[in-house]
């Protein structure tokens, strides 16, 4: 009996031949080799944090928890005037609840990262998973060098042209060194589809404390100042979150987070400080899970009512912590919630598609369908990877997030990404998308060099799956 994989929420699901665990190259060649062999694709899963089908496949699946670890990357293997000090080689099974204490005991950290870390390093990186500041871009541009098994178990590291490698003293018999511009920037974005990942270097830089500071306003008042230069301008993670709903004098309001580099803590350690104990949505609701779930389609207009008194809750004027901490945001990541994501080019275009969602929002209201959560807004700075939802532009990502198994879910967050269209926006790979065939051609500037180095590294077909067919790969 073939075994069944789900991913978090439970709403996606496949069954897998096989669910194989790995720990090294050769077995990563193996299961490719045996694959294509077999006449079986072959797919890997990071953490199943997935709400799209990118990680489903009817072949072997890869669960990669045993290609983990972290370590210094050897300054003898670099090319000359490269710091080995911020770098690296992470693997691809490595969480990043595990990574960041082991960056911090090495006296480093991520540069930035999103509110969660229950996720794999490949399936950040895969699906061009980011944080907020227009300073900062996705976790591909992190990326300095990674190692793959493509189609016919090849083993390759793959480099920019002035990658970090020497390739005069490069000698590990099972890979082969590639430093190609164009061969780097599709693979560090492959959505699953351009290999299995084995390890990544990655550019970090030296531990580091934020101060969080969350402020009331609404999105009448902040929507004009949106612009890169400024209140995005600079380096501080500035986000915000949106009721989709006004209040009573027609205002919609908005509760705004900044956080920055701050000294560390004089007196107690970092690790004990805390955020606000009214922290997120889940402590201010006071809901189980199911009762959360029987509200949100049952009386979803008591949850929006509630929505004001939410943001209200949150608001904190110094939360201070090392920097993983704070960016994580904690309990809201168990609340049993769905989302998609959409990307648009902070270029107006960007307040233009917040001011369409809050007309949808009102429209799909007086029909009994109700958006249950606010919507996040963060800000990404333009990406090289040419499969990331941020390739060639500053980037505003758009979070609508749904309580699972609100009344009208699937149709509203449809709907959103069909009416915002015309704008230009580009949905999140691993969230809730309807992308077809053809659409990503039109999204993505550089989607021709993309498929050109995805036709070759998977030239067997050996990591086709439901998601790269629905998608037109």
């Amino acid at each position: 009996m073939s075994p069944v994989w789900r991913n978090h929420t439970g709403e996606q699901r496949c069954d897998p031949v096989e669910i194989a665990t790995p720990s090294s190259v050769a077995q990563l060649r193996d299961l490719v080799i045996r694959a294509e062999r077999e006449g079986r694709t072959v797919h890997a899963a990071g953490a199943r944090h997935a709400w799209s089908d990118i990680a489903l496949t009817d072949g072997i699946m890869v669960e990669p928890d045993n290609l983990a670890g972290v370590e210094p990357v050897a300054p003898a293997s670099l090319r000359a005037g490269v710091d080995a000090a911020r770098l690296v080689w992470v693997g691809s099974g490595t969480h990043l609840r595990t990574l960041n204490p082991a960056l911090e005991g090495m006296g480093l950290a991520l540069v930035n990262m999103g509110g969660y870390d229950a996720q794999t390093i490949a399936g950040v990186i895969s699906t061009s998973t980011h944080g907020s500041g227009l300073a900062y871009g996705p976790f591909p541009d992190a990326v300095r060098s990674l190692e793959v098994v493509v189609s016919r178990g090849r083993a390759l590291r793959i480099e920019p042209a002035d990658g970090p490698t020497d390739p005069t003293t490069f000698d590990v018999p099972e890979l082969e060194l590639v430093q190609d511009d164009e061969r780097f920037r599709a693979a560090i974005c492959g959505l699953g589809t351009l290999g299995l990942l084995y390890r990544v270097m990655l550019e970090v830089r030296e531990k580091f404390w934020l101060k969080e500071v969350r402020t009331l306003s609404t999105w009448e008042k902040v929507r004009g100042t949106l612009t890169a230069d400024g209140v995005l301008a600079g380096d501080a993670h500035y986000e915000l979150f949106v009721n989709p709903y006004p209040e009573e004098g027609g205002e919609h309001r908005v509760l705004v987070t900044m956080r920055s580099d701050a000294p560390e803590p004089d007196g107690l350690p970092p690790d004990k400080t805390e955020r606000h104990p009214l922290t997120e949505l889940e402590s201010s609701w006071h809901f189980t899970g199911v009762v959360l779930r029987f509200l949100a389609r049952h009386f979803p207009s008591l949850m929006v009512g509630r929505f004001d008194d939410t943001l209200e809750e949150m608001t904190d004027d110094d939360y201070t912590n090392i920097s993983y901490k704070v960016f994580n945001i904690g309990e809201a990541n168990a609340l049993p919630a769905d989302s998609m994501e959409l990307g648009v080019a902070v270029d107006g275009r960007h307040v233009e598609a917040v001011d369409r969602i809050l007309e949808i929002a009102a429209e799909r209201r007086k029909e009994g369908i109700f958006h249950t959560s606010p919507f996040s807004l963060r800000f990404v700075a333009p990406s090289k990877a040419y499969a990331s939802m941020m390739y060639g532009q500053p980037t505003m990502m758009i979070e609508l997030i749904m309580v699972t198994g609100s009344r009208g879910e699937m149709p509203l967050l449809i709907g959103y990404e069909d009416a915002l269209a015309h704008l230009g926006v580009r949905p999140h790979w691993g969230q809730i998308n309807a992308i077809e065939p053809g659409q990503p051609a039109a999204m993505y500037p550089e989607w021709g060099r993309w498929m050109a180095v995805e036709t070759d590294y998977n030239d067997t077909g050996a990591f086709d799956s439901p998601f790269t067919e629905r998608v037109g790969i």
